[in-house]
């Protein structure tokens, strides 16, 4: 494996990473044919915070935050920081003193696939964590991996400058070179879903509302009145 750190990355326009954040994690996910999430194991320690940014991504070694040193130092305002590790690993990787130096480089938030402590003080900070376990257990600083080379989290593969989106729903990530794209997805389907909940404050069903009531006759649905159960039942 190269270890290297790699400087000065591509990132999107400031302006397209805060209408990313705008839309969330959920829609964001949809509006890119349900890909880019991380999943339902990497969750967040905290709720009611959104953040989104350009990935600064680490690989460290289970057990070993050396590089999430070194990834700090090529934070800037606005990154997210993304740490995965060369094999899974439950440790506490991360922590009050992390996220003080990040929150000094405008660094709102960090994803993990690995564990994070200090979790009380990371929320009374305002700090946002997205990680797959809560540990105490502590780490060396042993071993060189590398920062700023993609890596892969919770099977999504992560470049840096990518767009991390994380919010009460998850984390899902934006290819660089899909941002535009994105967006105006994003933008249909926000459109589209202010007309579908209109119709619904006025009585109209899902089942009309998406033609599903012919799905439902050709999958063999039938509709019983719950007085003609027990016919039913003898047939």
């Amino acid at each position: 494996m190269r270890t290297l750190i790699v400087t000065d990355t591509p990132r999107p326009a400031p302006a397209d990473v805060d209408r990313l954040r705008e839309f969330g994690v959920a829609t964001v996910h949809e509006a890119m044919g349900r890909t880019g999430s991380l999943g339902a194991e990497l969750r967040p320690i905290q709720q009611g915070l959104t953040v989104a940014g350009p990935a600064v991504t680490a690989l460290c070694w289970p057990g070993d935050n050396l590089m999430i040193h070194a990834a700090v130092e090529q934070c800037r305002e606005g990154d997210v920081l993304v740490v995965a590790t060369a094999a899974p690993a439950t440790h506490g990787f991360f922590g009050e003193l992390f996220a003080t130096a990040l929150q000094h480089r405008g660094v709102p938030g960090l994803v993990i696939d690995g564990g994070v402590r200090d979790t009380r003080e990371l929320r009374e900070m305002g700090f946002g964590a997205w990680a797959r376990h809560v540990s105490a257990e502590g780490t060396v600083k042993a071993t060189a991996g590398n920062v700023n080379l993609p890596v892969v989290v919770a099977g999504q593969w992560i470049r840096p400058g990518d767009v991390v989106v994380a919010d009460d729903d998850g984390v899902v990530v934006v290819p660089l070179e899909r941002v535009a794209e994105t967006i105006t997805a994003c933008e249909a389907r926000v459109a589209k879903e202010a007309a579908t909940r209109a119709a619904f404050e006025q009585g109209e069903l899902g089942l009309d509302r998406y033609g599903l009531r012919p799905l439902l006759e050709r999958l063999g649905v039938e509709y019983v009145s719950y007085a003609d159960l027990d016919e039913l039942d003898r047939r």
